[in-house]
């Protein structure tokens, strides 16, 4: 029998995908429930969900992870980060509605909670779902740029792969969680606006992003191309 070819291990990656998920966590539970409002010249009052200010850094980690160890291993980060969530779902909805104490302190805490976390199922499905397809859309989009591209052109790939898995991102969970529910224009025009702030922050983000691949490819001696990967969403082995 031939013996199995091992794995290399990395220094950092299990702490990129730790805050991978971590990010994805934060920005779903902490900042989703937080409606902002700010004031931008020559475009007015601007209103924005608090967590597109942090969940867009869960597309710049998964750039850099695609792009030095390749997509296949992006891939279990997405899966590690679907998981998270699924599990953050359910303890949230167990918890919400356990029967609380009959104390006063739970009298006021109670509704607080379920404000916070008790997401209708359809909201945190859609939240799931456009999650998991637009990050991957995203790591097969910079994955096939960079042997396009033949590694040149770093901005190139991260912003176009941005812009694609976040068109993926945005248009399945507005449609997912408000179609019926908001006018069809309202659905857009609030798709479009997190669309734009979130590509928009990739963008800003290009030269954190070249640092942070340099860094690790000097590190790591990784530069990895998708040559023959085996591109299925649905596995979680690299």
């Amino acid at each position: 029998m031939t013996p199995a070819t091992p794995q290399r291990s990395y220094r950092y990656y299990d702490f990129i995908m730790a805050a991978f998920v971590v990010v994805l966590l934060c920005s779903n539970f902490i900042g989703a429930a937080k409606q902002a409002s700010i004031d931008v010249p020559l475009f007015g009052s601007l209103t924005f969900g608090a967590g597109i200010l942090f969940f867009p850094i869960s597309y710049f980690f998964g750039d850099v992870l695609t792009e030095v160890y390749g997509y296949a291993r992006d891939r279990r980060c997405v899966w590690a980060g679907f998981a998270a969530l699924v599990f953050a779902s359910v303890m949230a909805l167990i918890v919400v509605h356990l029967p609380p104490s009959d104390s006063g302190y739970m009298k006021t805490y109670q509704p607080a909670l379920a404000t916070v976390f008790g997401n209708s199922w359809r909201i945190a499905l859609a939240s799931m779902l456009a999650f998991w397809a637009g990050s991957l859309g995203n790591s097969f989009v910079l994955a096939k740029m960079k042997i396009a591209t033949e590694g040149r052109w770093l901005w190139t790939r991260t912003i176009g792969s941005t812009a694609v898995g976040e068109l993926i991102d945005s248009s399945l969970f507005y449609v997912i969680a408000f179609y019926g529910i908001w006018e069809t224009s309202d659905i857009v025009k609030v798709a479009f606006v997190q669309y734009v702030l979130k590509t928009g922050w990739e963008v800003l983000a290009t030269p954190l992003t070249y640092q942070l691949v340099g860094f690790l490819k000097r590190r790591e001696n990784e530069d990895y191309y998708d040559r023959d990967t085996d591109f299925t969403p649905f596995r979680i082995s690299t």
